[in-house]
């Protein structure tokens, strides 16, 4: 099939070479503001080069991969829909909520696809949490724990732009702890702190932060992250349950030492960046939409899952500020 990208950043000339090495694939269209990186991407690829989103569209591709900035999310969403080109798209669906629910509004009784990019749902260990919590093996949960530390801080123009680090980052986690537990978050409790970088400080938002999630059956998760762990890039989940626990990303290449006496565990060299952790995932998401250009599976991940997780985040950062619990339906009333 005939793909379109847009947006040749870091993820998505990332997404150009996945796409470039799927056997479904045969040609790539790609544009982006910046000349210079559409050509990198075409001499690396051999894809055609547009000089515009609409000129992709308007290219015969079979489906599209938005992975532009973020302002550009809902715009570029909804053109594709309209000209009946399927979407993938990265998080998040755009800048605010209120802007994801007019996008979600506007796609009501459209029948073109549209997937947002959340590659943790594609992840082997994720996959088989869920499996495992679906299948009743741990019986009942009562406790979840999601973890996401950056080796280092994003650059501050990133940070300024993003939104802060519930919407950010954290909002991995929760769309995880959704997806995996199949239950949906009531109330929220967070905390965060600057022990880093100034920048981070001085455009509003934490470096590191912790957050109780009250799911609607009662089970807590706890959810951390952190742009500071200098050991490498740590995202773990333990599901516990009445009848067993089990642990998402305990393996060799985990970045936690230990101090045990006589452990060796782990013993692979860190993960260090999220593209490192995630390759396989990244290509198992960017199959999955292939699989949905062509016809063979809904979307996995549809921007209502998306704005789920954004509202969850939205919660946290009022609880941050405003020093006490928030429930998601306060958010969602604005």
């Amino acid at each position: 099939m005939r793909i379109g990208i847009l947006g040749l950043g870091r993820i998505g000339a990332f997404h150009a070479e996945t796409l470039a090495g799927l056997d479904s694939v045969g040609s790539l269209v790609v544009a982006d503001p910046f000349a210079d990186a559409a050509k990198a991407a075409a001499e690396r690829f051999g894809a055609e080069v547009a000089d515009s989103p609409e000129a992709v569209l308007a290219a015969g591709v079979d489906g599209v991969v938005i992975a532009a900035a973020t302002v550009a999310h809902p715009d570029l969403i909804l053109a594709a829909v309209e000209a009946g080109v399927p979407v993938f798209c990265e998080k998040p669906v755009a800048r605010t909520m209120a802007e994801g629910v007019e996008v979600l509004k506007a796609l009501a009784g459209r029948d073109v696809p549209v997937q947002i990019g959340y590659q943790r749902r594609f992840d082997t260990g994720f996959a088989a949490a869920r499996a495992a919590v679906r299948s009743g093996e741990l019986g009942p949960l009562h406790t979840v724990r999601s973890t996401t530390l950056d080796p280092a801080p994003p650059p501050a123009a990133y940070v300024a732009a993003s939104g802060g680090i519930f919407r950010d980052c954290s909002v991995h986690d929760f769309d995880s702890i959704r997806w995996v537990t199949g239950r949906e978050v009531s109330e929220v409790y967070a905390v965060g702190g600057n022990r880093g970088a100034d920048y981070i400080r001085e455009a509003g938002d934490a470096d590191t932060t912790g957050a109780v999630l009250t799911l609607d059956d009662g089970t807590v998760a706890v959810v951390s992250n952190s742009r500071h762990n200098a050991r490498g890039y740590d995202v773990r989940m333990e599901i516990h349950g009445f009848d067993d626990s089990i642990a998402v990303g305990l393996e060799d290449r985990l970045p936690l030492r230990s101090v045990e006496p006589g452990v060796t565990f782990p013993a692979g060299t860190p993960h260090d960046f999220f593209m490192d952790r995630f390759t396989a995932a990244y290509r198992a998401e960017l199959t999955a939409f292939t699989e949905v250009v062509a016809g063979a599976r809904p979307s996995p991940c549809t921007v209502e899952d998306a704005l789920e997780a954004g509202w969850i985040a939205e919660a946290c950062t009022l609880s941050l500020h405003e020093h006490r619990p928030v429930t998601i339906a306060e958010v969602r009333r604005g």
